[in-house]
């Protein structure tokens, strides 16, 4: 890549105390094989374990591609939670934004190149995703992969809006316009991957890729999820669910009510998964709410049935496996 060329995808990326994982993610950017040139807009937030040293780094060997804001000051600490939309989208200068967050990365290097090559065939497609491979940090009972349908196909409006499984954040590529300005249900949501989607649906249908051309790593130290586990789980479990209803409502305003069925079903399912992680039997198990248990897994249906018959017994089956994990640590 040189100067001279127009930049054709702006991959954002944030990063936070990531120091054993960053580099996989940069090094997943520079092996992408294309016919455009492209740039890496990376944001860290501060961090404290040296990853700001390593994008320092990669930025001074490869200047034209790597661009880092390198905050002094936790921005998040501060109550600013839409991060990409305030410090990466601004200065984005592609036509379509890739996203990565610092601790996934990209396993194809040809995802940038397919990605674009369908997006410019097809500009009533909004939004294009793929699967991804999940990598767990330490010990859990989880899925594998992230694979949220059985084939390539097109994704309708309502099934991004209301789907049964989540896509990969590093596999979405959308086009830069959609995010020049953002709503108050994006810049307000507790979480930027979710929106993003609702935004796309707002726009157009999606198409998704059935190939795994990224790993999603589950359980770092510095995840989401993991904080979200910190503390009082239960009370951010509500949180979470009051937050997302509230997001989900924007995003109903703000489409002029066009999805409206779709959005009260996914407000639902939504606040049945936060019962499911609260381990709400009485909820979860409910008549009612049959459809929805039937889409989890075979795997969550088992241990809610595990627990909920034996707690005891799954009790010191949790016990016994906590153990094992701290003794391979």
């Amino acid at each position: 890549m040189t100067n001279s060329q127009e930049i054709m995808v702006s991959i954002c990326c944030i990063t936070y105390n990531q120091k054993e994982y960053i580099r996989d993610a940069l090094e997943g950017f520079l092996r992408q094989k294309t016919d455009f040139a492209y740039e890496v807009l990376i944001h860290d937030d501060a961090s404290v374990d040296g990853t700001a040293a390593i994008i320092e780094e990669y930025a001074g060997r490869f200047p034209d591609v790597i661009k880092p804001i390198l905050q002094k000051e936790n921005q998040y600490s501060k109550g600013l939670t839409n991060v990409s939309g305030t410090f990466n989208f601004p200065r984005a200068k592609g036509k379509y934004i890739a996203m990565c967050e610092g601790d996934d990365y990209w396993t194809s290097t040809d995802k940038l190149q397919r990605q674009v090559d369908f997006l410019e065939a097809h500009e009533d497609c909004s939004l294009v995703f793929h699967s991804a491979r999940i990598e767990v940090q330490g010990r859990a009972f989880t899925e594998h992969k992230m694979r949220p349908y059985r084939r390539s196909r097109e994704v309708s409006q309502k099934e991004i809006i209301d789907k049964t499984c989540g896509y990969p954040t590093a596999s979405l590529m959308f086009r830069t316009r959609m995010v020049k300005e953002l709503p108050d249900f994006y810049v307000q949501a507790p979480i930027a991957d979710i929106p993003l989607q609702l935004m796309a649906a707002d726009r157009g249908w999606a198409y998704y890729m059935d190939k795994p051309m990224c790993v999603y790593r589950l359980g770092g130290a510095e995840s989401w999820t993991t904080l979200m586990k910190q503390g009082d789980y239960e009370g951010k479990q509500r949180e979470y669910a009051r937050a997302m209803k509230k997001m989900y409502e924007g995003f109903d305003r703000e489409s002029g009510g066009r999805f409206h069925e779709t959005v009260d079903h996914a407000i639902r399912r939504l606040y049945y998964l936060t019962q499911v992680n609260r381990r709400k039997f009485s909820v979860i198990l409910a008549r009612e709410n049959r459809d929805l248990y039937r889409e989890l897994n075979f795997r969550t249906r088992f241990f809610i049935r595990f627990e909920s018959r034996l707690p005891k017994a799954y009790g010191c089956l949790q016990a016994w496996f906590h153990r094992i994990g701290r003794k391979k640590v």
